[in-house]
């Protein structure tokens, strides 16, 4: 765990979200599989809107046994959670975090995020809503930084003591001090409006409405007869409704019922287009 004047140096990262609640999230589980693996560990570590200091972590019992591999990883055994609570019951505890804040995570929307929205299914309850995903994984790339990209070398790489490594407290603060010092290396990068960055981050420069970026939408070749869907390089862009302008792909990562909708009778008039979007997820 990070204390004294390396504890401070995460509430600087706020510094960039003034009046916002931002919070460097990271799990242990299982396993790496978000659709079948379990939640063994939450950690979330930084500050509310007003100031507050956030640090949090807290082991569950997850409903499955932990394999020796996993543990041997991250030091957590089944003896350790036998009498922790279930995710079911500090889900509201942890919803409530996660809901409206810029979550920080080294590969948080693939894994961590992901993860969590599947236990929630599972729960039957909807996922929390970050305002904002901050991927560092995503960031060292988008800057093209040399690898390895690995949580563990990029702290090495900038002076970031990573103590107790694998335990999710130690690497989600690891985190939100790495994304601090990217910050302030690459400062040109972050002047951006909030959702502007998080797209840069995850996709590079967004297709965006002409009074935003020198191209708009209009500029981008259709893919269906009526302009809904459009090509920008590989990736395909949403056209119109609540998600216009946004990346296929982006989508799928932070409101996949809304592609389920997309690609359903009621969505897209288009079987040719829904069937390149099916194509697309895939490749």
């Amino acid at each position: 765990m990070f204390k004294g004047g390396a504890l401070r140096l995460l509430f600087m990262a706020q510094d960039l979200f003034e009046g916002e609640k931002v919070l460097a999230f990271d799990l242990e589980t299982t396993g790496t599989s978000t659709n079948n693996d379990r939640i063994v560990q939450y950690a979330l570590i930084g500050t509310l809107a007003d100031g507050t200091a956030v640090n949090v972590e807290q082991i569950v019992k997850p409903p499955v046994r932990i394999p020796l591999e996993a543990s041997n990883i991250h030091g957590i055994y089944n003896e350790d959670v036998r009498d922790k609570p279930a995710l079911s019951e500090v889900a509201e505890e942890l919803a409530e975090l996660i809901d409206g804040a810029i979550l920080v995570g080294h590969n948080v929307r693939s894994f961590d995020y992901a993860m969590l929205k599947t236990e929630f299914l599972r729960m039957g309850r909807l996922a929390p809503q970050p305002k904002a995903i901050m991927d560092t994984l995503e960031l060292v790339r988008r800057l093209k930084l040399p690898r390895p990209h690995r949580l563990g070398a990029m702290c090495q790489r900038y002076g970031i003591r990573l103590e107790a490594a694998h335990t999710a407290a130690a690497d989600a603060a690891a985190t939100m001090l790495l994304f601090w010092r990217l910050s302030v290396e690459h400062a040109g990068a972050f002047r951006r409006p909030l959702p502007e960055l998080e797209r840069w981050i995850a996709h590079g420069d967004s297709a965006k409405d002409a009074s935003e970026l020198g191209r708009g939408l209009d500029d981008l070749v259709p893919v269906d007869s009526m302009g809904k869907v459009r090509q920008d390089g590989d990736e395909l862009v949403l056209a119109f409704g609540r998600h216009r302008g946004r990346y296929i792909r982006e989508i799928q990562a932070n409101d996949p019922s809304y592609i389920g909708w997309l690609l359903s009778p009621k969505g897209l008039d288009c079987p040719d287009t829904q069937a390149r979007i099916k194509e697309h997820l895939r490749s």
